[in-house]
């Protein structure tokens, strides 16, 4: 197919250098250039019947079950003196450890105005995190190091 291709190509120069030829010479290059097309036309067809189809699984998809937490999740934890003293004394799962961290970083303003991704340690988190300035990433694993 790549010869019919360069071929066509070759021909379709020619065609332009020379306007003056009968019409005799147009319908040869015409008739070859049609079935080309035809074939490009066919290979678009099916990928537009495809598209429809993904959207019908998608639907059927939909219906999904809602997700149970993991219990590791869910088990209380007692914090640390260091973490107590930001999130209180009480036993209480990692999620609600890390929620109760994140509105005392929002509540004093401790997120980076620049990048919201860092957290500027004041001296409560600082004990916690050992750094001045720590990304929301490396939280989690610090936290970790608090409870048991």
């Amino acid at each position: 197919m790549a010869t019919a291709k360069k071929a066509a190509a070759k021909k379709a120069p020619a065609k332009k250098a020379a306007p003056a030829k009968k019409a005799v010479a147009k319908k040869a290059p015409a008739k070859k250039a049609a079935p080309a097309k035809k074939a490009v036309a066919k290979k678009a067809a099916p990928a537009k019947k495809a598209a429809p189809a993904k959207k019908a699984v998608a639907k059927k998809a939909a219906p999904a079950k809602k997700r149970t937490p993991n219990a590791a999740f869910m088990k209380p934890l007692t914090p640390s003196p260091q973490l107590a003293a930001v999130v209180g004394n009480s036993p209480m799962p990692r999620t609600e450890v890390v929620s109760k961290l994140w509105a005392y970083i929002k509540k004093n303003k401790l997120q980076d105005s620049v990048n919201k991704r860092m957290v500027n340690a004041d001296s409560k988190l600082r004990d916690i995190f050992g750094k001045a300035q720590v990304s929301m990433f490396e939280m989690a694993g610090l936290i970790g190091k608090h409870v048991k």
